[in-house]
């Protein structure tokens, strides 16, 4: 599928998405929204598509909202949908990331600001360089968080953190942002995409139904106890093992000594 505000790419098993907007740091407008909905659709329909590195064009991975199209007002009467979706496209954005059981990396390689954070935040993981920059924003525009960073933001560098970071909405470099835990993975040199497709490709070598059953194992145990914990657990190995090829190939492939051939069946 062709898109006009995001180039898109396979590495292999590894979707590339890079937000095509750069004299605009890859502010978020109605086209580039509209074009990341349907490539994430695109990532999760492909069962050969095992992994997804996001990141920007240009200098900037996301500064948030475009404002110079915020303000934008839509001729004619609003469909009854967009009436009754209380999240908004904001709501969604967080909600389809997150819930993309095929682990997802954010390449940021600049500025992240706004929803352009939270959007790195709702990934599973972020690697950065030099150039990395976050800043929460939300406050200067007199606005409370929205998509999805009241959420990501505590569990990934705890409260305390979080909250320093939304009120004070100060800027955070990449060595501080890879002290504090929102990069996982700080590079020193070399390209940027590489290095995080490089780390998708390991990933997307695991058993693939295994992998996607492990991300929802994971994600709905750190909001419950336990026995709910283990209870899901179980499940999940059920899940896991009903891919009898790839149970079978694991085995096999320790035996012999040799890599692994996963197949998904």
């Amino acid at each position: 599928m062709a898109y006009e505000n995001l180039l898109f790419e396979r590495r292999d098993a590894v979707a590339v998405i890079t937000l095509d907007r750069p004299h605009k740091l890859n502010a978020l407008d109605a086209g580039l929204r509209a074009d990341l909905f349907a490539a994430l659709d695109e990532v999760r329909d492909d069962d050969g598509v095992r992994a997804l590195v996001i990141t920007g064009a240009g200098r900037g991975f996301c500064a948030g909202v475009d404002l110079t199209s915020a303000g934008v007002v839509q001729e004619g009467p609003t469909p009854q949908n967009v009436q009754l979706d209380r999240l908004g496209w904001v709501g969604r954005q967080a909600l389809t990331i997150h819930g993309l059981d095929k682990p997802v990396i954010a390449a940021v390689n600049g500025p992240a600001a706004g929803a352009g954070m939270s959007l790195a935040m709702a990934c599973d993981m972020r690697v950065g360089g030099a150039g990395t920059r976050f800043r929460t924003s939300f406050l200067e525009r007199s606005l409370s968080p929205d998509s999805g960073l009241s959420y990501f933001l505590p569990r990934v560098i705890g409260y305390s953190r979080a909250m320093d970071l939304i009120l004070t909405s100060r800027d955070v470099d990449a060595d501080e942002a890879y002290r504090l835990g929102l990069i996982d993975r700080l590079f020193a040199d070399g390209d940027l995409v590489t290095h995080a497709v490089e780390l998708a490709q390991h990933m997307a070598s695991m058993p693939p139904l295994a992998m996607r059953t492990a991300k929802r194992v994971v994600q709905h145990n750190a909001e419950v106890d336990l026995h709910d914990a283990l209870v899901t657990e179980m499940g999940g190995l059920d899940v896991s093992r009903s891919a009898r090829n790839d149970l079978a190939e694991a085995f096999a492939s320790f035996r012999e000594k040799r890599p692994p051939r996963f197949t998904g069946t």
